[in-house]
């Protein structure tokens, strides 16, 4: 599932931004903090709140990005499907 994530980001551990931030570790990380990123004022307000991401908001925000950040960058439209959801959820968790 992670192949479609990989237009936009990387997932290696010392990893390149591209598009979006690299990925790895994202489980449980406070969100803009990837140095080096620059973050739309969007999430970045987010960040400010104390947003972190944990699997419940990451799952909320891959099924539907403009829910969480209505004003965010990220133009993907969301996974709709829940099996496919759990399993990228679970190749993340695996990641850092």
């Amino acid at each position: 599932m992670f192949n479609q994530c990989r237009a936009c980001h990387s997932i290696e551990a010392g990893g390149k931004n591209g598009v979006g931030p690299n990925l790895h570790g994202i489980v449980g990380r406070k969100a803009g903090t990837i140095e080096g990123f620059r973050y739309s004022a969007n999430l970045k307000e987010k960040a400010a709140e104390g947003l972190t991401w944990d699997e419940a908001t990451l799952r909320g925000y891959i099924a539907n990005p403009k829910a969480l950040l209505p004003s965010g960058s990220m133009s993907y439209p969301g996974l709709k499907n829940e099996q496919q959801l759990n399993d990228l959820l679970a190749f993340l968790k695996t990641q850092g």
